[in-house]
């Protein structure tokens, strides 16, 4: 069975390295794999890894993993750093989660490595390493993480490990069976980093950088930030690191190969004509020798040497781009006299501050002002038309995707109200209420009143107790013989703090079914915060039954005085697991 998948490995290799760049990589590992015959495996494995990608066990599986092993920043400015950025691609860019997509979850690890990665879930995990070697750049920063989550939008992330996985691990992820939360994904992403370079995992690099460009300007970041940040890495694998899995060394210099990463001046090129375009067709930069040149038209209008070159530069046209990309006239430039000789020009946007900046110390004010009149005086209008029409493309392809979600059939709507009751069983209430907004929002949603009753323990966990049980009370208003309801409330109940009431509604979803564990477990965790062991120990027992002896169940403390063995096991396989990521 292994000599066959690395013959099949090696046959998708050869194939797919002829296939047309322009392909998107989950097309050409389709084709190759239909071409060789074994399109079936790499589509059992893609439904595997969507599933997966879908499940919010496995997600906060990964993220615990990423954490206990990697760790997590301990400078809490690091951390508000990346919350903040990611907060506002998420926020604010232009794109939209399918329906079978789960919001996303990231942490800033301690890894000294210049990466960042997307899991096939939407988890995150930032190095804390690109952070340095980007040097706290939010630009720079928000084009790599536009990339990534780029990757989980489009669900690269699972088509990439799904090829690698089809290639490596086909007969274990054909099982089907696989309990997500136990995948060891450190070493599912250290074997998926090198086992499919010299892959076409090159095109959706190119598309991630494309789809991460355009994500990190709509909201509000500076178009240069992608080339710069990719001016920073090329400087970075030709210079500072001679890492495999970050840099393949049998590549050679100026020529495009398929490594896990396409040649990073090739794609510092790529982001940079994405600029041009964006500032329709007007901004350009040219990089000669170790200078870059920013042009408007063809005319020269600022050089940047030495120290930082690629970043004053990038950030000058970016801000140049905006200006063109956002103003139909030389008017909305706003062009004045500023301080002493100089000629100020736009708003105080944050996005336009390293080209007023520039333009102030070399004053050239007055020189940009001519070169934009210029440019508009003899724009041609096709040009722009040109580029707003692919933006209004890019723009309904996302209306399409949210209409696509907003009608999905009633299973997938009914995944969105699983997924948010799974968020709140893991203590994140925000992403229980994302969540349970698209489920109420799906057409198909069959279970309204539920969802109401979900929203309420979510509002709950986020501290919204009154709004909490206005919730609840809505939901059993709407629907009394839902047991799951009277649960809900109860739980909230609790939080609460009003422990007889939430007993009550317990014991009144136990008289609807007696065999549903989470009663059991939500009445033990009551009776334990109220001291009282004894009826504790006797619904954990019933809920340790129901769950089929589950040892993650009940609390560890129980579960010793209820299954001895169980525990020690369970002991004994936490410190294998901590001594070992020692």
């Amino acid at each position: 069975m292994k000599k066959f998948f690395k013959v099949i490995a090696a046959v998708l290799t050869f194939a797919i390295f002829f296939l047309p760049v322009k392909v998107l990589a989950a097309d050409a590992w389709a084709v190759a794999a239909e071409a060789v015959g074994v399109l079936a495996v790499y589509k059992s494995v893609l439904k595997s890894m969507l599933e997966m990608g879908n499940d919010v066990n496995a997600q906060m599986s990964a993220r615990k993993q990423d954490i206990e092993t990697n760790g997590t920043s301990k400078n809490p400015r690091d951390i508000q750093l990346v919350d903040d950025i990611m907060n506002r691609l998420i926020n604010s860019g232009a794109y939209e989660l399918r329906v079978n997509s789960l919001p996303f979850v990231w942490n800033v690890n301690e890894s000294e490595k210049f990466n960042a990665s997307c899991y096939p879930m939407n988890y995150v995990t930032v190095n804390l390493g690109l952070l340095k070697n980007l040097n706290y750049d939010e630009n720079k920063i928000a084009a790599v993480l536009a990339h990534e989550l780029t990757h989980g939008i489009e669900q690269h992330s699972a088509k990439i490990y799904a090829n690698a996985m089809a290639q490596q691990m086909g007969a274990v992820m054909l099982g089907a069976n696989i309990n997500s939360a136990n995948v060891d994904w450190s070493k599912v992403a250290g074997m998926v980093n090198y086992s499919i370079a010299k892959s076409v995992i090159t095109p959706a690099e190119y598309a991630a950088d494309e789809g991460g460009f355009y994500l990190m300007t709509s909201a509000g970041f500076n178009p240069g930030g992608g080339a710069a940040a990719m001016a920073k890495m090329d400087y970075y694998f030709r210079y500072e690191t001679r890492d495999f899995l970050e840099f393949d060394a049998h590549d050679k210099p100026g020529e495009q190969t398929f490594s896990d990463h396409p040649e990073t001046e090739m794609r510092e090129e790529k982001l940079s004509q994405l600029l041009t375009d964006y500032s329709c067709g007007h901004v350009t930069v040219k990089k000669v020798d170790r200078a870059y040149k920013v042009l408007i038209d063809g005319r020269e209008i600022y050089t940047a040497n030495y120290q930082n070159a690629a970043d004053n530069a990038y950030y000058f046209a970016g801000g140049l781009a905006r200006a063109f990309h956002d103003y139909n006239s030389v008017d909305g430039w706003n062009f004045r006299k500023g301080k002493g000789s100089s000629t100020d020009f736009l708003n105080d946007d944050k996005v336009f501050k390293q080209v007023k900046e520039i333009a102030f110390l070399e004053n050239n004010g007055g020189k940009i002002r001519d070169a934009v009149t210029l440019a508009y005086q003899n724009e041609n209008p096709k040009n722009r038309q040109k580029y707003f029409d692919a933006e209004k493309k890019r723009l309904d392809y996302w209306k399409k995707i949210k209409a696509e979600s907003l009608t999905a059939k009633k299973d997938a709507a009914k995944q969105l109200r699983i997924n948010a009751d799974a968020y709140s069983d893991h203590g994140e209430g925000k992403l229980a209420l994302q969540e349970i907004q698209r489920a109420l929002a799906a057409k198909n949603q069959d279970d309204v009143p539920e969802c109401l009753a979900i929203r309420g323990r979510a509002k709950a966990i986020c501290g919204d107790y009154a709004g909490a049980l206005k919730d609840c009370n809505d939901a059993l208003a709407q629907d009394s013989k839902n047991l799951f309801n009277f649960l809900n409330r109860a739980d909230v109940y609790k939080m609460r703090g009003e422990f007889e009431l939430a007993l009550k509604d317990i014991d009144t979803a136990l008289q609807m079914d007696s065999e549903i564990w989470a009663s059991y477990k939500l009445r033990g965790d009551i009776f334990d915060e109220l001291g009282n062991t004894s009826k504790a120990e006797e619904n954990y027992r019933r809920c340790y039954e129901l769950t089929k002896k589950n040892p993650r169940s009940i609390p560890e403390k129980y579960l010793e005085k209820i299954d001895a063995d169980a525990y020690k096991k369970l002991v004994e396989r936490e410190k294998g697991k901590v001594e070992s990521d020692k």
